[in-house]
């Protein structure tokens, strides 16, 4: 599937991929949302393999364009919400909500490139606000999946209890076997009393640095090829009111 990324800075990452493949495992259907969509990889890989329709959040204006172009060159037409997510009103009775969110703590060293840091430091995007909201915004029994830091995963749990979510799925990724988990995978839901269930984790690399099986699967499964820049359209600023 082929993607359109800016030229320099921000693109996506193995982390996107790792958290597509998790999300096909519950076979989404209906109404999808994609917040912090970003170039829109996770959602336009689950249209392409689902029936959906789908719904993109995305707070710089110039990045939601290349996933609104993303999604035209495949033939199909989101709906785009542009803007700051917990500001921007959203219309709910969302099936699912899913995103790789950013997750970085603001208190070390930021990049100072404007994308980069809006996608990666949390304070862009704080977790206890992002969950009450998609809270709000998700269906009756409707499923929250996304990733995190997986050294904040006490956080994330806490904060998904105290919003009355089900905490359905955790499954951790280690950048090796000996290694401790970078990323933890988590499918949470609402009006459910599952109980949690920890899946066997994602190994990425074997003991001679290469990818994985399983690493390599979801990249095969993914077939993505992406572009630096953008042939036959224009990066514009949104016009007022979109």
């Amino acid at each position: 599937m082929l993607l359109y990324q800016p030229p320099d800075g921000y693109c996506y990452n193995s982390d996107s991929i790792f958290l597509y493949d998790f999300i096909r495992s519950f076979s989404p259907r209906g109404k999808l949302l994609d917040l912090g969509c970003g170039m829109g990889v996770i959602s336009l890989l689950l249209a392409r393999d689902f029936p959906l329709e789908v719904a993109l959040s995305e707070k710089q204006p110039e990045i939601l364009e290349y996933a609104r172009h993303n999604f035209a060159i495949h033939g199909m037409e989101p709906e785009l919400y542009h803007g700051d997510f917990l500001e921007r009103e959203i219309e709910g009775g969302f099936d699912f909500v899913v995103s790789n969110p950013p997750f970085y703590d603001p208190g070390g060293t930021q990049s100072e490139e404007k994308r980069l840091n809006c996608s990666r430091y949390a304070h862009h995007l704080p977790l206890e606000k992002m969950v009450a909201k998609v809270r709000r915004i998700l269906k009756p029994r409707g499923r929250f999946l996304f990733c995190y830091d997986a050294r904040q995963t006490d956080r994330v749990l806490h904060r998904l209890r105290e919003e009355k979510f089900a905490i359905e799925t955790l499954r951790f990724v280690h950048p090796k076997v000996d290694r401790e988990a970078t990323l933890v995978l988590v499918a949470a839901r609402t009006h459910s009393r599952a109980f949690c269930r920890v899946v066997p984790p994602l190994i990425v690399f074997d003991g001679k640095g290469e990818y994985g099986p399983e690493a390599w699967e979801a990249f095969r499964h993914a077939d993505t090829h992406s572009i630096k820049g953008v042939r036959d359209i224009d990066i514009i600023e949104y016009k007022k009111g979109m």
